[in-house]
This record gives C-alpha cells, sequence and structure tokens, in this order.
C-alpha cells in the first residue's frame, strides 16, 4: 500500500458480504500477558495478527534479553507491561513507545504500583513515559486507584495481583470506565485457574492461587471489528444490505457486543446464523427515530467514533455520554471527530470532555453539493474505518494513511474490496 496517498472509496450499490474478523485484540493481550506470568509460552490459538498484538509478543520475547523495550504505540503494552516488568524480580527495563505514546498518561498506575513497593523512575515527563522498571517480588496487599480515567490500568493491577504472595485488593475510586473490559480480564485470570471476584467498586484477587502453566485457549473474533460493518450495513442504500460474520457471537465476553443493541437504532438487525456466527441486515421500513437518541458509551468507548459518524451521516439527534477516555487514545478523538464530520457537513457539539451532541439542521450540507474530501486519520486506526463507510453518502471520499488499519484490524481494506473499488 501506498501510505504517501490517501485511498479513495467508491462503493458499488449492493452490499452482500461474508467477512471472517479478526481475532479479538483486547483478548489477545490479556491472552499473552497471563500466559507470561504462568510461565507457558504457545498455549494460545488464533492470536489476533495486528500491531498492537506483535508489539506485546515482541515485546515479552525481547524482555527476556533486552533493556530497551519499544512497544510502539500500543497503549494496551505499555500499561500492562509496566505492572508485569515491575513484578520480574532481578531484572531492569526502559519501556518506551512513539511520540505520542510518550504523551498518554502513565502516572496512576505507577502510582499504584509504588505503593505496592514496585520501583519505576520517568526518563522524561513525570506521570509519562518512557519508564525504567526495576523489578521485584511485589508481596501485594492494598490499592487504591481513579477508575474513570483508564480499565487498562486496573486491568494490568489485576492480572499481576495474582503472582503476588498476599494477593490483591484494589479500591476503584470514582466511577468505572470501562467496566466491560475489567470483567473480561477477571474472566481471563480464572480461565488460567486465578482467583479472582469484582464486588462494587472493589476488585479482589485471592493469594496463593496464581496461574496453570497448561491452559488451551482459543482468541473469539473481534467485536469492536465488527462495529464497521455495522456501520456499513446502516449507511448502505441497499434495502436488501446482509453481512455474515462467522463465528462472532452475541455471548461474547467482550463488552462491545452492545454494538448490536446500539445499531439496532440505526436500523440493523442481528440474526443468529445456523452455521454459528451472526447476520447483520438492514430493517425493512426503517424509519429514523424523531426523538433525540441517548447513547452511554462509558462501558464501550472503542466504538463510539462509529457510532456517531454513523448517527450523523443519518439524521438522527443524538447525545453521547461516557466519553472522557477518548482525549487520551491514539489521538484526541473527541477533536478528530469534531474537525473531521464538519468535512460531511455535520456539525457535533463538545459540552465537556463527556459528551458529544449532534442535532440536524436545514444548514446541513447535502452530499450531492460537496466535493468529496480527505478524511486525516491523525495516527488513529479507529477513525479510518469509522468513516470509511460515509463513502456510501459521499462517493470518491478519501482517507489519509489508510495503513493505520494495522493497528487493530489489518485486513480491514480488503475485506472492503467486496464493496469497493478502492485506489
Amino acid at each position: 500500500m501506498d501510505t504517501a496517498s490517501p485511498m479513495t472509496l467508491r462503493f458499488c450499490p449492493t452490499l452482500r458480504a461474508r467477512i471472517a474478523l479478526p481475532p479479538s485484540k483486547s483478548i489477545s493481550a490479556r491472552a499473552l500477558i497471563v500466559q507470561a506470568y504462568a510461565g507457558q509460552d504457545g498455549m494460545v490459538a488464533g492470536l489476533s495478527d495486528c500491531d498492537d498484538t506483535r508489539a506485546m509478543r515482541h515485546a515479552l520475547a525481547e524482555g527476556r534479553h533486552e533493556t530497551t523495550v519499544d512497544i510502539g504505540a500500543s497503549g494496551t503494552a505499555m500499561r500492562f507491561l509496566t505492572a508485569y516488568f515491575a513484578t520480574r524480580e532481578g531484572e531492569t527495563h526502559i519501556l518506551t513507545g512513539t511520540a505520542r505514546m510518550l504523551q498518554r498518561p502513565i502516572g496512576p498506575l505507577v502510582d499504584a504500583l509504588r505503593t505496592l513497593g514496585a520501583e519505576i523512575h520517568y526518563e522524561g515527563a513525570a506521570g509519562y513515559p518512557p519508564l525504567r522498571i526495576v523489578g521485584h517480588n511485589l508481596q501485594g496487599g492494598r490499592v487504591s486507584i481513579a477508575a474513570n480515567v483508564s480499565s487498562q490500568y486496573i486491568s494490568a493491577l489485576m492480572m499481576a495481583g495474582a503472582v503476588m504472595p498476599q494477593g490483591l485488593v484494589i479500591e476503584l475510586l470514582g466511577k468505572v470506565a470501562s467496566r466491560p473490559y475489567i470483567e473480561m480480564t477477571l474472566q481471563l485470570m480464572r480461565q488460567w485457574g486465578a482467583s479472582a471476584t469484582m464486588d462494587g467498586n472493589t476488585v479482589s484477587v485471592l493469594p496463593g492461587k496464581g496461574y496453570h502453566r497448561e491452559t488451551p485457549y482459543d482468541i473469539e473474533p473481534d467485536w469492536s471489528a465488527a462495529s464497521y460493518w455495522y456501520a456499513l450495513v446502516a449507511l448502505s442504500p441497499d434495502a436488501e444490505a446482509s453481512v455474515e460474520l462467522p463465528g462472532l457471537s452475541p455471548d461474547s465476553i467482550q463488552g462491545d457486543r452492545v454494538c448490536a443493541s446500539l445499531f439496532a437504532t440505526l436500523g440493523v438487525d442481528t440474526c443468529p446464523t445456523p452455521e454459528g456466527g451472526l447476520r447483520l441486515r438492514k430493517r425493512q421500513g426503517y424509519q429514523r427515530p424523531s426523538a433525540m437518541q441517548h447513547y452511554a458509551m462509558a462501558d464501550c468507548p472503542d466504538l463510539a467514533q462509529g457510532l456517531v459518524v454513523t448517527a450523523a451521516l443519518l439524521d438522527i439527534s443524538f447525545t453521547c455520554n461516557g466519553l472522557e477516555s477518548l482525549k487520551i487514545k491514539e489521538t484526541d478523538r473527541m477533536e478528530a471527530l469534531l474537525r473531521e464530520m464538519k468535512k460531511l457537513g455535520r456539525h457535533l457539539h463538545a459540552p465537556d470532555d463527556g459528551h458529544l451532541t449532534f442535532m440536524p439542521t436545514d444548514s446541513e450540507k447535502a452530499a450531492e453539493d460537496m466535493v468529496p474530501p480527505c478524511i486525516e486519520t491523525y495516527d488513529d486506526h479507529r477513525m479510518a474505518m469509522a468513516f470509511a463507510p460515509a463513502a456510501w453518502c459521499f462517493p470518491g471520499l478519501q482517507i489519509a494513511h489508510p495503513e493505520v488499519v494495522s493497528k487493530s484490524y489489518p485486513e480491514f481494506w480488503e475485506h472492503l474490496a467486496c464493496l469497493t473499488s478502492a485506489s
């Protein structure tokens, strides 16, 4: 792929597809870390083959031999490995990443680990990577951490707690963001034999259990990736639009399975297939809701961009809340959405860090009156995939730096070839 040139999207008028989604990036990351704590290797089948998963695998292998570990743009790897390396007694690591990674906060996790006796030093600005981590045999105990910033801080502590002799009790302060990701971590830990529970705002990891060494595990398809196919069905002009997603389960441990109910408000029905999987269909006779739609996104922030773009292009009035974490993602996703949606004639409003609202007005510029714009992606895979379905409404839409999808869904453009001629 020529990374210097934008990709131009022109969709054919029908949408009929059967798509093998990539394995879950979130589950892959947790499975790799847990099996590393267990001292095992190669027991996880069907890992995601994306940038983030490769960064985690490389870091775990590199960490056995090298002092400096570069995880690139993977925020998940930065958080999970900070806790992991802190428990590696007798080892010292420098954990670093891209320029954007060095702007993403890590302070709450470092403070919590220091409370438990971890030795972690900032090599640059306080509160941010790169980190110099001197591993110790952390005993565990009790720790408090703000719950409304990133669930990955909490998951990192939880997974480390299972190898601490005294176990770990984590008090979550404030409203818990992305609670389903914490529950996913709990399920993965239990799969490997650890004993952990969550009761309200308290997570308890019992001492003495650790992780089982021999635990085969298969990674399920990625619900976050599925959300872009929901958006494609919702925006398609094809009244019979249909996409089959083999292996995708409504009973998934992934919190982003909620996208089925979110996109139901946008006219997409979800049906099980006899072979195992789900089929997405455009609802016959769907009428756009006239009332304001209220979307609570605190538990599923990775769905926000796709949902916002789709609802706005359908001219549905909506408000989204629970979006505080968007400002510390691969880019400031709130600002990026505001800026790029203006190019599509849709003016979003962000009254504060956690909310986005949209009200269609007569002044919105019609698609037929616009030169197809070029959407900037800001080194953010989800910006590229969230805006790609807009090509149904803006033939010739361009996506800058389309290669960014490799972070989570490297086959995205290849899969889109079933309905587009991309150049």
